[in-house]
């Protein structure tokens, strides 16, 4: 008998409720969009008039996911930059060198005294004064090497060590500037990806291109200038020790040393070693705050490491000055007065209270490790956007125009329920992608298209197998349900089949192609979801009430 269980009904029938409840805040795209705009506008900043007045635009009870517009929708920035991977060389020498000074020490008897020399960027050379202790030299420096962690580097070390006359010569192996380069690009990604969200833009796409290349496309900013300016400020912070003060920006600053102008000072000039105690690296959190005047600061905290670094240093230099050095200026230099253990301080200077939010922003999304090189810069404009939606909103109508017209005249009554179907499997399909938080292209409007003509054929198949049952003069009730039945296996493999391509263009695709690829996936499970249980559940509830002897398909 043509029948489906109580609770099966309600479980289908709720399925369709929360899927349009879910699709619902799209269909009210601008009022939703400030909302969530203004409510995380208030999480960061506090609430204003203007913000609260947004807030109300859209009930708190109701969702208020959307579907993200992606850059040839909305319009936006595009940007290709090149990671000068060879500037973390130059770091890397820079911060072995107090490592190699403290090996060597203990060895003055046989090396005498060590200099550091003026060297190229990617490598390390230190004058021994006794060069019959070259081998110990090389022999305790070699003791520093360590091994690299990569598949690709397996039984290498990270550095070359050699002498030369009185001069020792440390670089990095072929295998450890591979591993670098690697990490350098995949750290600057994330820094990139982490320094973006945080400033609150939608669905960004960032992504390595060949080895030293990443493409940032980001919806919605006004700017590819407006772009650069958020991942290009590098937030480096240092904690270096102060060597001297001078008020002559041409002092020369020694091997070994650095000279630095202050931010709060004009004309003041900091000569630093150039080896930071600390580094922003080793910070876990920051956050504004106010200091004891009232004024913005940041405050911040580091990791264990970092804190036994810091706590070690101020407990063996009190009454030092030591600078905290924010991207090559020096904000403030206080006086060690006391050990300062815990791990944590703040960092005051002229700020105002946003740029004390920024550079706390910044901070937790760590220094770039390395200088971009942008190759390429595009801004797409909101009109551009515009007309992409609207040619995809007609290619969209078009077609699920053309599959309702054709399925109600081929199908009468069926073809009716069908296309009902039709339209509950487009509002599931934009339900679940807002569900999720995906971004929507024109490859993702090419694969909805797909989606609307595929969703009839589970009907087709439906209906067309229904046509032969009543042929063999079956009852109606006994030829919908064998239709069902026998059409079932055709259907599942029809789009198993195209739902295991979606699934390896989403894994070996990127950008549009993985759009399309959700959009498409998503549309084949809301189409037999639809075809198999919302069109068999109207044609029950109609047969249950009408009870006809005979049916036309």
């Amino acid at each position: 008998m043509l029948q489906i269980d109580a609770w099966k009904r309600v479980l289908i029938v709720l399925t369709c409720v929360v899927g349009l409840v879910l699709a619902l805040p799209n269909a009210f795209y601008t009022r939703v969009e400030n909302h969530n705009d203004a409510a995380a506008a208030i999480e960061l900043f506090g609430e204003t008039p203007e913000r609260a007045e947004a807030l109300s635009g859209w009930p708190d009870f109701l969702p208020s996911g959307l579907v993200n517009l992606g850059l040839d929708l909305r319009g936006g920035a595009h940007l290709l930059a090149e990671v000068q991977v060879e500037d973390v060389y130059a770091a890397r020498m820079e911060a072995l060198w107090p490592d190699v000074r403290d090996a060597l020490r203990p060895e003055r008897a046989t090396v005498g005294t060590i200099r550091l020399q003026p060297s190229a960027d990617d490598e390390l050379r230190v004058r021994i004064s006794q060069p019959e202790g070259m081998p110990r030299a090389l022999e305790v420096v070699r003791g520093l090497a360590r091994p690299i962690q990569t598949l690709t580097g397996v039984g290498s070390n990270d550095i070359e060590v050699a002498g030369q006359g009185d001069e020792l010569i440390v670089t990095l192996t072929e295998a450890e500037r591979i591993a670098t380069d690697d990490r350098t690009v995949r750290q600057a990604l994330e820094i990139i990806r982490r320094r973006i969200d945080e400033v609150g833009t939608r669905e960004p796409t960032i992504q390595r291109q060949g080895e030293d290349r990443i493409l940032i496309q980001v919806p919605g900013i006004g700017s590819a200038s407006e772009l650069k300016e958020i991942i290009g400020t590098t937030a480096q912070l240092t904690f270096n020790p102060v060597v001297s003060r001078t008020g002559d920006a041409d002092t020369v600053a020694g091997v070994g040393n650095k000279l630095l102008p202050s931010l709060d000072e004009e004309g003041t000039y900091y000569v630093l070693e150039a080896a930071p105690v600390v580094t922003g690296e080793e910070l876990v959190d920051a956050q504004p705050s106010f200091d004891q005047n009232g004024r913005p600061a940041v405050n911040f905290r580091f990791n264990p490491a970092g804190a036994r670094k810091f706590g070690d240093y101020t407990a063996e230099n009190i009454g030092n000055p030591f600078a905290i050095v924010l991207d090559e200026e020096v904000i403030s230099a206080p006086v060690i007065q006391a050990h300062i253990s815990g791990g944590s301080g703040i960092i005051t200077g002229r700020f105002t209270v946003e740029e004390s939010t920024n550079l706390a922003v910044l901070l937790r999304a760590g220094a770039l490790p390395a200088g971009l090189t942008f190759l390429e810069e595009r801004t797409i404009g909101p009109e551009l956007g515009q007309d992409s939606i609207e040619a995809g909103r007609v290619a969209t109508v078009v077609a699920f125009a053309a599959v309702l017209i054709f399925m109600m005249l081929s199908y009468g009554l069926f073809g009716i329920f069908a296309n009902v179907a039709l339209i509950l499997n487009i509002a599931l399909i934009f339900g679940l992608l807002s569900l999720i938080g995906a971004t929507l292209t024109l490859p993702g409007i090419a694969g909805i298209v797909l989606t609307v003509g595929m969703a009839v054929d589970a009907n087709v198949l439906v209906f067309e197998r229904i046509r032969e049952e009543l042929k063999t003069a079956k009852g109606p009730a006994r030829a919908i349900e064998l239709g069902y039945e026998k059409a079932l296996s055709a259907i599942l493999d029809a789009n198993v089949t195209t739902f295991i391509t979606a699934m390896i263009l989403f894994a070996m695709g990127s950008g549009p192609v993985r759009g399309f690829a959700i959009t498409l996936g998503l549309g084949i499970l809301t189409s037999v979801f639809t075809a198999i249980f919302v069109t068999r559940l109207m044609i029950v509830v109609w047969f249950a009430r009408r009870r006809p002897k005979t049916i036309e398909v």
